[in-house]
C-alpha cells in the first residue's frame, strides 16, 4: 500500500475512533451531572469522572499504531480501549468482542512493542501512526518476516519522536516504547525492581509508563495511590502531565523533602552533616531514644469521689509510643473502675453486717424471717461498671495526671531534644565519634533536608495520637495528607540520590515493597559514597531487590556521548555506558574565555542557542548568581539542580569547575548529557 493510500486508511479509522470517543464522553458528561441526585455517592460519582478525565485526555494521539496479524486480524492501539459497539470504554484484556481501539496497557497489545522478524508472535505487520490535531501526518510500516532489518521497534515514528523540539515538558511515549522498556513497564509488581539506566535510555518515561499499567491492571493498587518520589519540585513539574495524559490520576507526586504532611525544610546543609545523619544507623539510635521516653512500670496512685486508689500499671512492649500510651490508659481507666467497685463493694458489705449486728440485739421477734443479708447486695453490675469507666475517661484530672505521667510527645519537639543534645546523643548513638556528634549539634534549629527522613522515622515511632484521616473527594488527595498512608505502589525516580534512611521513609509507605526503582549509580551526587546499587539499597532492602537495566539512549546524540568516557572513568563507574542509536549531526563546541570575559560569552551565546532550540545552563554553584544575572530567559542551574531534565542545547560554563565539586566527576557526566541536539562548553582560563 502506497503511503498516501495508508494515510486515507487510518486517518478513516481515526474519525471513528474520535466519534466514538467523543459519543461516549458527552454520555458520560451526562451521568457526571446526573449523578449527584441518584443516591449512589461519591464513589460514583468519582468513577464516572475518571473515565471521563480518561477520554478527553486520550483526544491528542488517540490511536497511534495497529497490528496486522498473519491470520489477517486488524487491531489498533490507542492510548484508552473503546469498545465496536459503542458501549463505552473497553475492559482490560476485553479481546472478546475484538475491541475498536485496545488500550496499549491491555495484554492484546503488547506485540505491538515487543514482537520481532525472530519472534513476531503471530503478527505480520506493525504500523506506527502519527496523528496531530486530528489528522494523521505520517504512517510507518514496519514488516515482521524479516524482509526488513530494523534496530528498534517503530524506528522511524521513534526518531521523529526524539527528533522534535522540547517544550520543557515531558511528553507520553505511549507510542515509541522499546522492548527492553516494555518489559520493565509490564514486569511483576511483586518487590523492589531497581532499573539502571544510563542518560537517555528513557528510565524516567518508564517508570511513569509503568505506573499507568499498574494502576490499569491492578485495580486495588488504583484503590491505595501510587507514589511518585521525585529529586526536585522542578523535576515533578517537568514530568506532571505525563501520567494525567495517560488517563491515571491516582497518583501522588513529591520529593522526599515533602514527605511528611506539615513538615518545611527551611535551610541547606553541608555535605557532610547530610552524609552523617543519612546513614542507616539512625533508625536503631532513634528506637532506643524512643524506647526511653516509654515510662516504667509502677503504682499509681489515684483519687475518685474523694477516696485513694492504688492502680499497678505495666507498658506493653512492642508498640508504638502513643498506642501504648492508649493501651495503658485503658488499663488505668478500666483499674480504677474495678478498684471503686470493688471499695463499694466492701464497704457496703461492712455497713450490712453492721446492720445484722443491730438486730440481733433486739432478738429473733425483731427480725423479718424472710430477709437476708443479700437483699443488701454490694457488688456493681458490669452495665454500672461499664458506666463508670466512661466517666473517668472522660474525668479530666484523670486526664490531666496521665498526661504527666505519660505525656503525648511531638516528633519535631522529641527530634529536637536529641539533636540538640551532645551527652544525650553520645549515650544513643555510640556508633558516631565525638567529631560527628559535634557537627550535629551544632547545626541550626530550622529543618535541613537530611531531617526530614529523621523525623518520618520518629513519627513511626511514636505513632499517630488518634487524630482522624483526612477526608477528601479523591483518593490521592486523601493519600497525600496523612503521613501513614500505605500505598499500592512506589516509583522513585533518580533513585540513585536517597540515603539510607531515606529509603527506609520510602519502605514506611509501601510495606509490601512493591517498589520501581529507577536511576543511574554513575550520576549520583549525594553525599553518600554508593557506587553500586547494592551499596545504595543494602542497608534496607537486602538483598530481597530485582535488577534490571536499560542499555540504550534515545536522547543524547552519538557525538555527545562520545565525551562520556573519560568522565565516567574518571568518576569510577563500574557499568558500560548505553549505545546511543542516534546522530543530531552537530558536533560539540567550545570556546575558551577568561573570567572577566564569560558573562557576556555566555549571553551572547545562549541567545544564538535560543535562535534554534530551548536552552538550558548549566555551571558551577559559585557561578550561578552571576550567570542568572546576564541570562533571565533559560534556566541555570547546577548540575544537581538538572538531574532529569533535558534541552535540545545545553550550555555547560566552566566544566572544570563542575568537575572540581565533590563527586564532580558524576556532576560534569549529568552537565553533558542533558541535550538532545547540541551541546556547547565554555571553558574559563585562569
Amino acid at each position: 500500500m502506497e503511503n498516501g493510500e495508508a494515510i486515507a486508511e487510518e486517518q478513516r479509522f481515526l474519525e471513528v475512533a474520535l466519534a466514538r470517543r467523543d459519543r461516549l464522553a458527552a454520555r458520560l458528561g451526562d451521568e457526571i451531572a446526573e449523578s449527584g441526585d441518584d443516591g449512589l455517592g461519591p464513589a460514583r460519582q468519582r468513577m464516572l469522572r475518571q473515565r471521563f478525565e480518561e477520554l478527553r485526555r486520550a483526544g491528542d494521539g488517540l490511536v497511534f499504531g495497529r497490528l496486522d496479524a498473519v491470520d489477517g486480524t486488524v487491531r489498533h492501539i490507542g492510548r484508552v480501549g473503546l469498545r465496536a459497539d459503542d458501549g463505552g470504554a473497553a475492559a482490560p484484556g476485553d479481546d472478546a468482542d475484538e475491541p475498536l481501539l485496545i488500550d496499549w496497557r491491555a495484554p492484546a497489545a503488547r506485540p505491538f512493542y515487543t514482537a520481532t522478524a525472530v519472534e513476531p508472535q503471530g503478527q505480520a505487520r506493525r504500523r506506527h501512526i502519527r496523528t496531530a490535531a486530528g489528522m494523521v501526518v505520517g504512517v510507518d510500516d514496519e514488516p515482521l518476516d524479516g524482509s526488513v532489518e530494523a534496530e528498534l521497534v517503530g524506528e522511524g515514528a521513534l526518531l521523529a519522536a526524539l527528533g522534535a523540539r522540547r517544550t520543557g515538558r515531558m511528553s507520553a511515549a505511549v507510542a515509541t516504547l522499546q522492548r527492553e522498556q516494555d518489559d520493565i513497564v509490564r514486569a511483576e509488581a511483586s518487590g523492589p525492581l531497581i532499573v539502571q539506566g544510563g542518560p537517555g535510555t528513557g528510565k524516567t518515561v518508564v517508570a511513569l509508563h509503568r505506573v499507568a499499567y499498574l494502576l490499569f491492571t491492578h485495580q486495588r493498587m488504583a484503590e491505595r495511590a501510587v507514589l511518585v518520589v521525585g529529586p526536585s519540585a522542578r523535576f515533578l513539574d517537568y514530568i506532571g502531565q505525563v501520567l494525567p495524559a495517560l488517563g491515571e490520576t491516582a497518583v501522588v507526586s513529591a520529593t522526599c523533602d515533602t514527605l511528611v504532611p506539615g513538615v518545611s525544610v527551611g535551610r541547606a546543609e553541608s555535605r557532610r552533616t547530610a552524609e552523617i545523619k543519612g546513614r542507616a544507623l539512625w533508625q536503631p539510635v532513634l528506637e532506643r531514644y524512643v524506647r526511653s521516653l516509654v515510662p516504667q512500670a509502677r503504682r499509681l496512685t489515684l483519687r475518685w469521689a474523694g477516696d485513694v486508689h492504688p492502680v499497678e500499671v505495666d507498658p506493653v512492649p512492642g508498640r508504638p509510643y502513643h498506642q501504648a500510651r492508649a493501651v495503658v490508659a485503658g488499663q488505668v481507666h478500666h483499674l480504677l473502675a474495678e478498684a471503686v467497685a470493688e471499695q463499694r463493694a466492701t464497704l457496703l458489705e461492712q455497713m450490712e453486717e453492721g446492720y445484722e449486728d443491730i438486730l440481733a440485739r433486739f432478738g429473733p421477734s425483731t427480725v423479718d424471717p424472710h430477709h437476708t443479708g443479700s437483699d443488701v447486695d454490694g457488688l456493681m453490675s458490669e452495665e454500672e461498671i461499664e458506666e463508670l469507666r466512661d466517666h473517668i475517661a472522660a474525668d479530666p484530672t484523670i486526664a490531666r495526671f496521665l498526661e504527666s505521667w505519660w505525656p503525648t510527645l511531638d516528633p519535631e519537639a522529641v527530634l529536637r531534644d536529641l539533636l540538640g543534645d551532645a551527652q544525650r546523643l553520645a549515650r544513643f548513638a555510640p556508633e558516631l565519634s565525638a567529631d560527628e556528634i559535634a557537627a550535629v549539634t551544632a547545626e541550626p534549629r530550622a529543618w535541613a533536608p537530611s531531617d526530614v527522613a529523621l523525623l518520618d522515622a520518629v513519627a513511626e515511632l511514636l505513632g499517630e495520637t488518634g487524630t482522624p484521616v483526612p477526608q477528601g473527594e479523591f483518593t490521592a488527595d486523601r493519600a497525600r495528607r496523612t503521613r501513614e498512608w500505605v500505598y499500592g505502589h512506589v516509583v522513585v525516580d533518580e533513585a540513585q540520590e536517597l540515603s539510607e534512611m531515606q529509603w527506609r521513609m520510602v519502605l514506611r509507605r509501601c510495606p509490601s515493597r512493591s517498589i520501581t526503582a529507577v536511576g543511574d549509580i554513575d550520576q549520583a551526587e549525594a553525599p553518600h559514597r554508593h557506587t553500586t546499587w547494592a551499596q545504595a539499597v543494602g542497608a534496607v532492602l537486602g538483598e530481597r531487590w530485582t535488577a534490571a537495566r536499560l542499555t540504550v539512549c534515545y536522547r543524547t546524540p552519538r557525538e555527545v556521548m562520545a565525551l562520556t568516557g573519560p568522565v565516567l572513568a574518571r568518576a569510577g563507574s563500574h557499568n558500560e555506558p548505553p549505545t546511543a542509536v542516534r546522530s543530531s549531526g552537530m558536533a560539540p563546541w567550545q570556546v575558551t574565555v577568561t573570567a572577566a570575559e564569560l558573562p557576556g560569552t555566555v549571553e551572547r551565546a545562549v541567545a544564538d542557542l535560543r535562535r534554534r532550540w530551548t536552552v538550558g545552563v548549566i555551571a558551577p554553584e559559585d557561578r550561578i548568581a552571576a550567570l542568572r544575572a546576564v541570562v533571565t530567559d533559560v534556566p541555570v542551574l547546577t548540575a544537581t539542580q538538572a538531574k532529569g531534565l533535558e534541552w535540545d542545547a545545553t550550555l555547560v560554563v566552566d566544566p572544570d569547575g563542575v568537575a572540581a565539586g565533590p563527586r564532580g566527576w558524576n556532576g560534569l557526566y549529568v552537565a553533558l548529557t542533558r541535550c538532545t541536539q547540541e551541546l556547547g562548553q565554555v571553558i574559563v582560563r585562569g
